[in-house]
């Protein structure tokens, strides 16, 4: 498997190299250290990726080729809000999980993750919407 980020990679090994040597009574503090670790580059790569995305919308209403409202009309915002809060969280429940449930409680975890973004996702479709709507509007008569 070739790795996406050689350096995390260095600092994983790193971890699991100290921690043998270290012996397990270290064993949660290297991981912490390391979570913090991935945790920093995720936040650094989502904010290169918020910034150039607010860039590219500011392109795309500079140039006239789309209304303002149009942007904003899709919630990404919130969406994309939702999805980082949700992968930042999903670092320490991992971490949570694998120490109390082994790999059970790590897919247990990760289940219940998607499942709320699905979930959320779900909630913003616009045929889901219309439906809804739908159904104020039968009430409404």
């Amino acid at each position: 498997m070739e790795a996406r980020d050689p350096e995390l990679k260095k600092e994983l090994d790193a971890t699991l190299h100290a921690r043998k040597e270290l012996g397990e009574e270290y064993e949660s503090a290297l991981v912490d250290s390391f979570l913090e670790k991935v945790e920093q580059r995720l936040d650094g790569t989502l904010d290169r990726r918020v910034r150039r995305h607010l860039a590219e919308q500011q392109v795309v209403v500079a140039r006239g080729s789309s209304r303002p409202g149009e942007v904003a009309e899709g919630n990404f915002g919130e969406r994309f809000g939702f999805a980082i809060i949700s992968l930042i969280l999903a670092i320490p429940l991992s971490a949570i999980a694998v120490v109390n449930g082994g790999r059970i409680g790590l897919v247990v975890a990760w289940l219940g993750i998607v499942g709320v973004n699905a979930v959320h996702a779900a909630h913003g479709v616009p045929w889901r919407r219309d439906r809804r709507d739908a159904r104020k509007s039968d009430w409404d008569a």
